[in-house]
């Protein structure tokens, strides 16, 4: 069971045993971030493909992602969000900040802004410009001043 392992009846400890490995939360990045297709996902992160395949696998079943065909010859898919994943953009958003702060070396690498002003926003998904609480389909990525130059480029392409 989940979580209760040593005795840990706890939902943090049961959150862990799903998220708590260093791909699994980078895959849920780069599809926050429009990664959607395994290739997408594989160049971006790095990873081997045999770990994606597990990594996509395990969060499809725990239902976090939708894996949904988009070409039928060769059968090719993406990795949509579902709302149990979407509910992890707080999270993400928080440990983005927490990153920037604590770990970053000066400037962060990562922006995340609302689509509806550009506005930043903040660690608690609130919009710096107009104050709104957002949710994950009100906000977007882009590459921040401490990101590295190709990917800046590639963003502004």
């Amino acid at each position: 069971m989940l979580g209760r392992e040593y005795g840990q009846i706890c939902s943090l400890a049961r959150t862990l045993e799903v998220l708590g490995e260093r791909w699994t939360l980078l895959i849920i990045r780069d599809v926050f971030s429009r990664r959607r297709r395994f290739d997408q996902i594989q160049e971006s992160l790095g990873i081997a493909r045999n770990v994606l395949a597990a990594r996509l696998a395990w969060l499809v079943e725990e239902g976090i992602l939708e894996k949904r065909r988009y070409r039928e010859h060769p059968p090719r898919y993406e990795y949509l969000l579902t709302e149990k994943g979407l509910e992890l953009w707080p999270v993400m958003i928080s440990m983005l900040h927490w990153g920037d702060r604590h770990l970053s070396d000066g400037a962060p690498p990562l922006l995340v802004r609302h689509k509806g002003c550009e506005g930043l926003v903040d660690d608690r998904g609130i919009c710096e410009r107009c104050g709104e609480r957002l949710e994950a389909r009100s906000a977007y990525t882009e590459a921040g001043p401490g990101a590295p130059a190709q990917l800046r480029e590639a963003d502004a392409a």
